[in-house]
C-alpha cells in the first residue's frame, strides 16, 4: 500500500474564483500551495477546458493543469493527443492528462451524442487511450480497432516528457479501476456513475466500505506496479469546521445517510484544521490516497490544509 506517499493537492474550477480573472485565480491557486488545477469536462456554464488550462499555464510558472477528466467521447484521440503535447510542450511538462469514458447523460442528450451502453463507452475509451499513449511516443502509429483506425500516423509535435504526461484514470466500477491500475500513473477512485447522473445510488457507492472493495480491484489489477500508482480522491464536499457532526447530518439528510456515514466517506473531507489533516493522513494509512482534489469554492478554505500537509 503506497501509504507514505507524500501528500498533494489540486483544485477544480469551472470558472474564475469570485471577482477574479481566470489568469489571477491561476495564480492564486498555485500561491496557495496547491500543485494542480483542474477544469472539467462538460457542456455546462464552464470555461472550455483546453483553452482555459493554456491560459492557466502561461499565467503561472509551476502550477500543474488538466482536465478531471477528458471525455474520450467528445474529441477523437488524434486531434486530443496533439493539443495535450502540445500543452505540455508549451508548458513545460505541466500537464496531468486525464481521461475517461463519459457518463453525464444530459450532455449527450443536449448535444445530440449517442449515448453508448457502458460497456461501448469504455470499449471505445480504451482504444482512445491506446491510441493516444502511441502517439506520445517516438515511433508512427498504426492501429485497428473496433472505434479507430490510425495509419501510420507520426503523432506531433511530441510532448515535453518521453513517452508523455502522467495520465490519471478515475473510475467507479470494476473494469475501468482495473484498466486505470494497468495503464494510470494516477488512479482515481470514484462512485460509480453509470446511470449517467449523481443521485443516491452514487453516494452510497462512495461509502468507506465500498471504497475498501475498490481500493482491492485497484491492488489486484496493478499487480507489481501497485505502489508506484498515485492515488486520488476527488471531494465532493470539504469545510473546515469546529462542529463536523452537524454540517454532515446536513449532507447526509439530502441522500439518506447518517453523520457518521458522511464523516467516513474519503469523498468528505471535514473538521477543525488539525482534525482534517489527522484525518487525511489516517485515510492515507488505510486507502493510499495521498493525492485530493477540492472543489474550487473550498480553495481559500482548504489552504491551511494544503499548508500543514505539504510544508507549503
Amino acid at each position: 500500500m503506497p501509504h507514505d506517499r507524500r501528500f498533494r493537492f489540486g483544485i477544480q474550477l469551472s470558472q474564475p474564483l469570485a471577482g477574479s480573472t481566470w489568469q489571477d485565480t491561476a495564480r492564486r491557486v498555485e500561491e496557495l500551495g496547491y500543485s494542480t488545477l483542474f477544469v472539467p469536462d462538460h457542456f455546462g456554464d464552464q470555461l472550455a477546458p483546453i483553452a482555459a488550462l493554456s491560459v492557466a499555464a502561461e499565467a503561472t510558472t509551476t502550477l500543474k493543469v488538466g482536465a478531471l477528466v477528458f471525455d474520450n467521447d467528445y474529441r477523437h484521440p488524434v486531434t486530443l493527443s496533439t493539443e495535450m503535447a502540445t500543452l505540455d510542450l508549451l508548458s513545460s511538462g505541466r500537464v496531468e492528462f486525464g481521461l475517461g469514458a463519459g457518463w453525464m447523460l444530459t450532455d449527450y442528450e443536449q448535444s445530440g451524442m449517442t449515448y453508448d451502453s457502458p460497456a461501448v463507452r469504455v470499449d471505445r475509451f480504451e482504444e482512445g487511450l491506446a491510441v493516444i499513449r502511441g502517439l506520445f511516443g517516438p515511433e508512427p502509429v498504426t492501429f485497428a480497432g473496433d472505434h479507430y483506425t490510425i495509419t501510420g500516423l507520426n503523432g506531433l509535435p511530441k510532448p515535453s516528457r518521453p513517452g508523455g504526461p502522467p495520465i490519471i484514470i478515475g473510475g467507479g466500477g470494476k473494469r475501468v479501476l482495473s484498466i486505470a491500475a494497468r495503464e494510470a500513473d494516477i488512479v482515481g477512485v470514484n462512485p460509480n456513475l453509470r446511470s449517467g447522473a449523481i443521485g443516491t445510488d452514487t453516494v452510497a457507492d462512495a461509502m468507506a466500505a465500498v471504497v475498501d472493495e475498490k481500493i482491492q480491484w485497484v491492488q489486484d489489477a496493478a499487480g507489481d506496479r501497485f505502489d508506484d500508482l498515485e492515488l486520488n480522491m476527488l471531494s465532493f464536499f470539504s469545510a473546515i469546521t469546529d462542529d463536523p457532526t452537524s454540517l454532515a447530518e446536513g449532507v447526509g439528510s439530502m441522500f439518506g445517510a447518517s453523520a457518521d456515514e458522511v464523516l467516513e466517506t474519503p469523498s468528505v473531507v471535514v473538521g477543525t484544521r488539525d482534525g482534517i489533516a489527522e484525518l487525511l493522513e489516517a485515510r492515507r494509512e488505510r486507502w493510499g490516497f495521498s493525492y485530493y482534489v477540492f472543489q474550487g469554492d473550498s480553495a481559500e478554505a482548504m489552504a491551511p490544509v494544503v499548508a500543514e500537509l505539504t510544508g507549503h
